[in-house]
């Protein structure tokens, strides 16, 4: 992702593009800038890399298609942020609605020793099964926070939500993720004292 410094640069530039009408240059410093945080967003919703990397080409070739009439009204990477993250959001309802009961995945119960709870490999997999409990948007709101570095005003803008959404969003995945890990959390606890 561009350094501070340089986004706004990049900001300066893509509508420096996009006014004169170069269409290829436009395309391909937005793809440059932004191509990269932007598979990493919609990846960390619908958890495929696949999908990912066709949902993120849609919204280029969208962006592509509209580039003539395209009005960004916050900054491209705002723009480019909510509608990767619209994107990943709609496949993952198209998703959620497909599963059938025979196909749902079903969590193990968490094994009943703390040693064996604090392998690293558990960790992560109860760590991923929280965040997979977590509803798109809300898990969308803190992997944003947590694993991007974003700010609430950040990812509020990103989102084009309130920053208050992200923090009532943020408040709930930190519920969610506490009930979920709660298991691990106090068997560690109790290791640890």
């Amino acid at each position: 992702m561009p350094e501070v410094d340089t986004l706004d640069a990049l900001e300066v530039r893509l509508a420096e593009l996009q006014r004169t009408g170069d269409g290829e240059a436009f395309m391909q410093a937005l793809f440059k800038g932004y191509y990269r945080p932007l598979g990493n967003v919609i990846y960390r919703v619908v958890q495929d890399r696949a999908v990912a990397e066709d949902l993120l080409q849609d919204v280029f070739m969208r962006v592509w298609h509209n580039r003539e009439t395209l009005v960004i009204t916050t900054t491209y990477k705002a723009y480019l942020y909510r509608a990767a993250m619209n994107a990943a959001l709609r496949h993952a309802e198209r998703r959620k609605r497909q599963v059938g009961w025979d196909e749902a995945s079903f969590v193990e119960p968490a094994r009943d020793t703390t040693a064996e709870q604090l392998d690293a490999q558990d960790a992560e997999q109860l760590v991923a099964v929280a965040l997979e409990a977590l509803p798109p948007q809300c898990r969308a709101v803190f992997l944003m926070s947590r694993q991007e570095g974003l700010s609430y005003q950040q990812i509020a803008e990103a989102l084009d939500v309130a920053p208050k959404t992200v923090e009532n969003q943020m408040g709930k995945a930190l519920r969610i993720m506490r009930d979920k890990l709660s298991g691990f959390l106090s068997g560690l606890h109790s290791w640890l004292l």
